[in-house]
């Protein structure tokens, strides 16, 4: 599918984008395209990766014009350009809306424009029955995509996106700020332990855009059945995997977070394609003549559950330490605290 295929990602200097790259790199792709603002990442990217296959482009996707120098003979997009820290967006909410929302509108008008084959926008949990501006502004952003792709043939363009949870130990996310708080013995930081949250790999993540990019339809959302943990279950398993005594300290809830995050919302159940390890959500392309669905059409109102990370599969702590343990992060971060430790032990005999 990707064979001598030109692939553009937006923020691809995120976890996203490097996850992407090392999937891609040794396949017969013919260019990968990170798009992003940070020169510095990028210069570390391209020292570290050494590849011809990838160029650099330094932009926002809140300049359209700096997206559409990007896009010449680009096939495929994938969009992972957001602000997504809960709380800095709950302080600079317009500030998210520019990049979630603007920034979406502009790849997508970009796309279009240049007739790039298909574009998977990456949405989040946060985006159903949202409550904080992140959220908020990922629902508009799916919002977007599905307005736009009814605009364009899928023969020209198909737009979709994923929405997925947590993604263990990616930037800024707990998990790497719980094995930091261990290593400089600080207590461990936990907002509420009955806190629920979905985990999934960064590769999982990945499997998820590439099986969009498979079987999505233009205007589905394509979500993955992902289990969950207590935030207070995640914290105990990292402190055992470290052998540590750090005190776990409860600081209470963030702005703008939830007790247990929605993958699927109730709307969305009634209609959704369960795929097996996937669900498949349709857009809703009705027009807005509502009264001839109303008379001709079969009526129907969600009495459906919704999908969420408090009646998914919930991990308890031995397996929440065997997911962890299949993280390249998690390795080496034990690999370090163990020579660390043994470096302390001979220097004291």
């Amino acid at each position: 599918m990707f064979k001598d295929k030109t692939l553009l990602i937006t923020g691809g200097t995120g976890s996203f984008g490097n996850a992407v790259l090392k999937r891609f790199l040794n396949t017969d792709i013919k260019e990968i395209r990170i798009f992003s603002r940070d020169e510095k990442k990028q210069d570390d990217m391209r020292k570290l990766y050494k590849n011809d296959k990838i160029k650099f482009y330094i932009g926002d996707v809140r300049d359209i014009a700096s997206v559409k120098n990007a896009m010449h003979g680009v096939d495929y997009i994938f969009h992972a350009a957001a602000l997504k820290q809960v709380p800095s967006c709950e302080f600079f909410p317009l500030e998210a809306v520019k990049t979630n929302v603007i920034g979406t509108d502009n790849v997508l008008t970009a796309a279009i424009e240049y007739g790039v084959k298909k574009v998977i926008c990456l949405s989040t949990d946060k985006a159903a029955y949202p409550i904080n501006a992140m959220g908020i502004s990922k629902a508009m952003m799916e919002k977007v995509l599905i307005a736009k792709s009814r605009t364009v043939s899928p023969d020209r363009t198909v737009i979709c996106g994923t929405r997925y949870g947590n993604v263990m130990a990616s930037r800024g996310s707990v998990i790497p700020l719980f094995v930091e708080q261990i290593k400089s013995g600080q207590p461990i930081t936990v907002t509420n332990p009955k806190m629920t949250r979905f985990l999934m790999s960064l590769d999982e993540a990945v499997e998820l855009v590439i099986f969009a990019f498979q079987h999505a339809k233009s205007g589905d959302i394509m979500v993955q059945k992902s289990p969950a943990s207590t935030i207070g279950d995640l914290a105990q398993a990292i402190k055992e995997l470290f052998d540590a005594d750090n005190e776990i300290k409860i600081i209470g809830t963030r702005h703008g977070e939830k007790l247990y995050e929605t993958l699927l919302t109730k709307e969305e159940y009634l209609h959704a394609e369960d795929l097996g390890n996937y669900f498949r959500v349709p857009a809703d392309n009705r027009d807005l003549n509502y009264d001839k669905y109303f008379v001709e059409g079969d009526v129907k109102l969600s009495t459906e559950i919704e999908y969420n990370s408090n009646n998914t599969e919930i991990l308890n702590v031995e397996q929440i330490k065997e997911k962890l343990l299949k993280l390249d992060y998690i390795k080496k971060e034990l690999e370090k605290w163990h020579a660390a430790k043994e470096a302390a032990v001979t220097k004291l005999s």
